[in-house]
């Protein structure tokens, strides 16, 4: 087996290919002129030909959308960052020439076992409501579509996610080899890890609820970490679920997410309280990606379980009060936005815009056990962007603003995203993080978190109420002890 191309401990950066200037050319100039010290990674966001939901309907793995410019410009950021990329494994475009020549051929079509049928699902070929029922979804609508032929037949087809997303049958040959193509394709390029969305999607066995369905999980995780590790890739499972799910899959050597961290912060910062967030740092899994924003919305089903119901719905509260502009509706079937785990805001916002909070959030994310990424809209301390999502009626858009190379630039003058470039220069400089974490004694409304590799020592100190926020290290010359104020 080839050596793994190794993930730096480094701040990676999230961002669409058009949403640091137009296409990747303009991304890769910025991240070269403005970000080399400060950003380590890139998690590119989907960049294929796609029918929806903004690249997660791909069409196929093996072409870039010209609109953002070619393989050769991925190749050439990859060349520079460390690089990761995603593969949608629950689900392929309805555009897709796979589904396109189902939908035309029917049985007849050589890609139809690709896809799970009802007759495939259910002996009668029409499942039992009951089992319907128990499938989890994220939207209030069942999991299946119906499809038309120019012959007037139509036919009930799985579909988890969004109706130009048709789910795929893992269990197929057809599916493993098709996908598998694509896979070796990526995982052969410039690519350091391989994020492989929704994948607890992809277990669709009638009776049960659908979602990370053991032990077929496992055996669909093992296949596809296969393929990527034969040319030295990691893959990153993406569960957004109960935090159990992180500490099972990193019982099985695989690499985490961890999605409780925003809630976890958000209540820490808004009840002036550690104890919640000082449990999950004792137990999170080493080997994860920390986030505090990414392109989907603040997650709440991930905390269950680490903060009490009644503290959820208080910080839920708090952060409709707090955030600029955002309110429930959307997050609603009127601003097409049905995922009823999720709440959309910018984290600047749903820190009241208050620099001192939001960099006090920063230093506990990058004080967290893990790798911390950073979403491009976090980047720039971007606000909710209000007036896209009136245009576009997409709750999802009010952390999804594009910015020009102008806008982008501009946005990097503020004080508050000076102050955070100079905190993730930090992070990626200072050789302490790739030590032990140590949790100090502090009273509730403290925080204090240490670092240390052999000499070096960084402590992280954050008074919860006023959000002062300053970092004690030891001098990689010297020896002595500094200070700086974050």
């Amino acid at each position: 087996m080839p050596a793994s191309k190794t993930l730096r401990n480094k701040v990676q950066l999230i961002t669409y290919p058009d949403s640091l200037g137009g296409n990747l050319v303009e991304l890769h100039y910025f991240l070269r002129r403005h970000l080399t010290e400060a950003v380590g990674a890139l998690h590119l966001l989907p960049f294929y030909p796609s029918s929806a939901d903004r690249g997660f309907a791909p069409l196929a793995y093996d072409r870039v959308d010209p609109a953002f410019g070619t393989w050769e410009d991925v190749e050439r950021i990859g060349a520079d960052f460390d690089l990761m990329v995603d593969f949608m494994v629950n689900h392929i475009s309805r555009q897709s020439i796979f589904f396109q020549d189902y939908l035309e051929k029917g049985a007849r079509s050589e890609f139809a076992d690709m896809f799970f049928t009802f007759a495939k699902l259910s002996p009668g070929g029409e499942p039992r409501e009951e089992d319907l029922a128990k499938v989890y979804t994220r939207k209030p609508r069942p999991p299946y579509t119906v499809i038309e032929r120019s012959d007037g037949s139509k036919e009930k087809i799985w579909c988890t996610f969004d109706y130009e997303q048709i789910d795929l049958d893992w269990w197929s040959p057809k599916t493993r080899e098709v996908m598998r193509r694509f896979l070796f394709q990526l995982a052969r390029r410039k690519v350091r890890m391989i994020r492989l969305d929704a994948v607890a999607y992809t277990t669709v066995q009638l009776g049960t609820d659908c979602f990370f369905v053991e032990p077929a999980i496992w055996e669909l995780l093992e296949l596809l970490r296969g393929y990527a590790a034969a040319f030295g890739t990691q893959v990153l499972p993406e569960v957004h679920e109960h935090h159990d799910y992180q500490l099972r899959l990193a019982s099985r050597g695989y690499w985490t997410y961890d999605f409780a961290l925003p809630m976890l912060v958000l209540h820490t910062l808004y009840h002036h309280s550690q104890r919640n967030l000082l449990h999950w740092l004792r137990i999170c899994p080493r080997r994860q990606l920390t986030t505090l924003d990414t392109h989907d919305g603040i997650g709440v089903i991930d905390v269950v379980g680490l903060m009490e119901e009644g503290e959820i719905r208080r910080t839920i509260d708090g952060l409709y009060a707090k955030g600029s502009n955002v309110k429930r509706i959307h997050s609603s079937a009127a601003y097409r936005n049905l995922d009823i785990y999720q709440v959309n805001c910018t984290y600047f916002s749903a820190l009241e815009g208050n620099p001192d909070a939001y960099l006090a959030a920063r230093t506990i994310q990058f004080f967290t056990p893990g790798i911390p990424q950073v979403y491009y809209v976090g980047l720039l301390a971007g606000e909710n962007d209000l007036a896209l999502v009136e245009r576009t009626r997409n709750g999802r858009d009010l952390n999804r603003h594009n910015y020009s190379l102008e806008e982008a630039e501009d946005a990097l003058r503020a004080p508050v995203v000076q102050r955070l470039l100079a905190l993730m220069r930090f992070r990626n400089a200072y050789p302490a993080f790739e030590g032990e974490l140590t949790i100090g004694e502090t009273p509730e409304d403290r925080l204090e978190l240490t670092w240390r590799q052999g000499p070096h020592e960084a402590t992280a100190r954050i008074d919860l109420r006023d959000y002062a926020t300053r970092i004690v290290y030891r001098d990689t010359d010297s020896g002595d002890l500094r200070e700086m104020a974050v």
